[in-house]
């Protein structure tokens, strides 16, 4: 007797449970868009352009992007997840190794429709069923984590802008600040300069300085 590879509950054979093949199926369904809703989370919030700017007679670079997000768009993320598994269905299969064409977000789609269209043999035939169901299911939780938080207390609360200097020329990293549920210090993601409960009355005023900083923008 089997067991589901992914809720664990008792199957008379096959390796997802009809509950799971079902919800691996609308994430599939629905992983293209993923991809779409990321876009809009790329670029953290910024006060004032987005552009470089121009500062003591100094061009600064643009905010760094978010690493979260660039990390799922990315070669490893969605697109890769996909592609990784439907190559690993068809060589067990005995069918060819795909051919990847089309930007990313065409092969995001080509990958989960070629997975959606095999679900069947996959739950009933594929041993790694419930490996594959799995790294979907968080591949999905990771994305939610950034464009729809259920849970508002497990939101992280934005704290501004880094104001920590990048160079001699004092341009502020920029980066948005998070404090996250349980966390008592604040840590830029992007520089990793940690600002404890002590230090946040000057996190405030520095970065209060930074807004205050005259800025052009750049020609």
């Amino acid at each position: 007797m089997n067991v589901c590879g992914l809720c664990e509950t008792q199957l008379t054979d096959g390796y997802l449970c009809p509950g799971c093949t079902l919800a691996t199926a609308r994430r599939l369904d629905t992983a293209p868009r993923w991809y779409e809703a990321l876009a809009g989370f790329l670029q953290p919030a910024v006060t004032g352009p987005a552009e470089g700017v121009r500062s003591g007679g100094r061009t600064e670079p643009p905010l760094p992007l978010s690493e979260p997000v660039l990390v799922l768009r990315g070669p490893g993320g969605i697109v890769g997840i996909l592609e990784d598994w439907r190559s690993a269905m068809q060589a067990d299969r005995g069918w060819s190794t795909p051919v990847l064409e089309g930007d990313t977000a065409r092969r995001v789609h080509v990958a989960a429709r070629a997975l959606s269209i095999n679900l069947e043999w996959i739950a009933s035939s594929w041993p790694a069923a419930g490996a594959m169901a799995e790294e979907i299911r968080d591949l999905e939780r990771d994305v939610r984590s950034v464009i729809a938080p259920t849970d508002p207390a497990e939101r992280p609360v934005r704290m501004g802008h880094c104001p920590t200097a990048r160079d001699a020329q004092d341009a502020p990293c920029g980066a948005v600040l998070l404090r996250r549920p349980g966390q008592t210090s604040i840590t830029c993601s992007w520089c990793g300069t940690t600002w404890p409960p002590s230090r946040l009355l000057a996190l405030a005023r520095a970065q209060q300085d930074a807004l205050n900083a005259p800025r052009t923008l750049a020609s």
